[in-house]
């Protein structure tokens, strides 16, 4: 009686996504923008998780994910964590009347994740209509991290 080879263990291939799919997760990565709202800071988990869900099933998928993830970070978390400190040096230091002048420069940062919402809105639509989007500056990186 001759042995047989162990076989090794393939996982299954993940079956691809339709382009309508594609679309619509594409947007709900985006639009989870919109749950900062509610939470505060979760937002990023929303594009996190479909990322790691959908990844291996859709490059559009995976890209468009990926972008709106590291954009709240940068957009939402940055500037919150940004508009934090710059209200607490301009109120610190008006004290000494150097804070007044600061304020411009705290309201701005204070609008950084209002801005993101819109920006969200539209990377979600366009991405609904079929529409390549990228984020400025973000989107031509994260394409770069996905070649391969």
């Amino acid at each position: 009686m001759t042995e047989q080879p162990p076989q090794s263990y393939m996982p299954p291939i993940p079956e691809p996504l339709s382009p309508s799919d594609e679309r619509t997760w594409a947007m709900i990565a985006h639009f989870g923008v919109f749950v900062n709202l509610i939470s505060g800071f979760f937002g990023p988990v929303v594009p996190l998780v479909i990322y790691l869900m959908y990844k291996d099933r859709s490059r559009y998928v995976a890209y468009h994910s990926l972008q709106a993830l590291i954009f709240q970070l940068i957009w939402w978390v940055g500037g919150g964590i940004m508009a934090a400190i710059a209200w607490t040096f301009s109120g610190i230091l008006s004290a000494v009347f150097i804070g007044i002048l600061c304020m411009p420069l705290a309201c701005a940062f204070s609008l950084m994740p209002l801005a993101s919402l819109v920006y969200g809105l539209i990377g979600g639509l366009q991405t609904n209509q079929g529409q390549d989007f990228k984020y400025w500056l973000i989107g031509d990186w994260v394409r770069g991290t996905l070649t391969g």
